[in-house]
């Protein structure tokens, strides 16, 4: 049995909220990806985008997060984590990956600030543009799906914890 939880996402789904309630919950260590990125780094992820370009931030992330090596955790992380093809590999093979799915409308509404934020976004690429790219990968790596659309954050954790003991029975 996997003992890590991945959350994977767009931007605004909720993964570092949810991920610090969940492992609480479950006894685990909670682990926020980004969290690690800037403190192996020294700098901020927006800084590291500006300073390394988005591919090379991608690959600064997908190295980051294909070292993770936990034993019992949650890990929440960043958007494009889905982009790092060796990074997924390895999350999935000591993980759970739960894609916690919000619609475009609502991702929208919930980001002000991509950029300040550390969003990965390309010259002329929009916010539907990237959803669009993205969803299909969250999908392909997901061992579940939970729908948040229209629930709070005690709904959405109900939600991951009876999907996550479906897998253990």
């Amino acid at each position: 049995m996997k003992k890590n939880v991945v959350l994977i996402g767009m931007p605004g789904a909720g993964k570092s909220t949810i991920g610090v309630i969940l492992a609480k919950m479950m006894g685990k260590d909670f682990i926020d990806a980004d969290l690690v990125i800037q403190k192996e780094e020294g700098m901020l992820l927006k800084d590291i985008i500006k300073r390394d370009g988005p591919d090379g931030f991608l690959a600064v992330e997908n190295r980051v997060n294909a070292g993770l090596n936990p034993g019992n955790a949650v890990i929440a992380t960043g958007g494009s984590v889905v982009y790092g093809e060796e990074a997924m590999k390895h999350l999935g093979e000591i993980s759970v990956i739960v894609y916690l799915r919000l619609s475009y409308k609502a991702v929208k509404s919930r980001l002000h600030d991509v950029k300040g934020r550390g969003v990965v976004l390309r010259d002329g690429q929009t916010l539907h543009d990237l959803y669009v790219e993205r969803e299909g990968l969250y999908e392909k790596y997901a061992d579940v799906t939970i729908e948040e659309d229209g629930l709070n954050v005690e709904e959405t954790l109900e939600k991951t914890l009876q999907a996550l003991e479906m897998l253990v029975k």
